[in-house]
């Protein structure tokens, strides 16, 4: 039985709506999302992200990783998204969560457990439900910045570089870590594309421009000069003191855009090392 001075501290601490932390795990593949239909309530039978609740003495990543290997069987590489508020229950009672989504790249060959019926690749465009609040803003968010026509990305990207191998998740993974502008056409089709990523050092808050690419058919309309000056909006709500890019000098057109815009030449060794 509990004393006085227990009940007392009891009420005190269900005063507070704390939220309870969970884990959201985002796997993706030729632009298509993993889901597990669930197999007990709440949301039975409905779509889910993989995830769960965080337990004591757990740290974010080893509990997604576990509830990665409880649902899937398999291990994960996780790279942090952002975070999400929404509400869960449980056995009637109602109370507020904070999911920590994460990007996972899976290893292995996915063996469910009793937790879920069955999963499924559904390309992200096609999904519109989801179990639980927060996995729905998740959804949204994701709809914003990830759908892509891969194929695509890949033919333009080989436009600037023919023996570049695009790699789906690096793609993600660059979008989270910095800032990919984009330019499509009248078909939806990415015409044009170039990435920045800030970083900070002793000296000052930099940002690098890398993959500045333009469709070949569609060069000469200005497109390039849009996207270079979007990454430099984003640099300066950044924050961001100098931006960094180079680029092979037999590239006139892009060397004169450049300039035009302000960079100038800096003229230093560009040494690369590659492990």
């Amino acid at each position: 039985m509990k004393n006085d001075n227990e009940k007392k501290n009891e009420c005190r601490s269900c005063a507070f709506e704390n939220p309870k932390p969970c884990v959201t795990a985002v796997c993706m593949r030729d632009n298509k999302i993993l889901v597990a239909r669930r197999n007990e309530e709440p949301f039975k039978d409905a779509w889910d992200f993989i995830g769960g609740y965080i337990q004591k003495d757990e740290t974010p990543e080893q509990a997604l990783r576990r509830e990665i290997k409880e649902e899937l069987g398999v291990e994960s590489k996780l790279t942090y998204i952002d975070t999400f508020t929404g509400t869960a229950s449980f056995e009637g009672n109602h109370y507020p969560i904070i999911s920590l989504l994460y990007f996972a790249e899976l290893e292995g060959n996915i063996v469910l457990n009793e937790e879920n019926s069955e999963v499924a690749w559904i390309p992200l465009h096609e999904l519109t439900t989801i179990a639980f609040d927060s996995n729905e803003k998740i959804l949204a968010y994701l709809k914003k910045r990830f759908i892509y026509d891969i194929d695509n990305i890949k033919a333009l990207i080989a436009q600037l570089d023919s023996t570049a191998l695009v790699n789906e998740a690096s793609l993600y993974k660059a979008m989270l870590e910095g800032y990919v502008s984009i330019e499509k056409n009248e078909e939806e089709k990415v015409v044009g594309m170039g990435w920045i990523f800030p970083r900070q050092t002793l000296l000052r808050k930099q940002a690098v421009i890398e993959d500045m690419i333009v469709d070949e058919k569609y060069r000469g309309k200005g497109i390039g000069e849009k996207i270079l000056k979007d990454l430099i909006r984003w640099a300066k709500e950044q924050g961001v003191e100098v931006i960094e890019l180079t680029t092979n000098p037999k590239r006139v057109a892009a060397n004169a855009l450049y300039q035009k815009v302000g960079f100038s030449l800096h003229e230093t060794n560009h040494y690369l090392l590659k492990l």
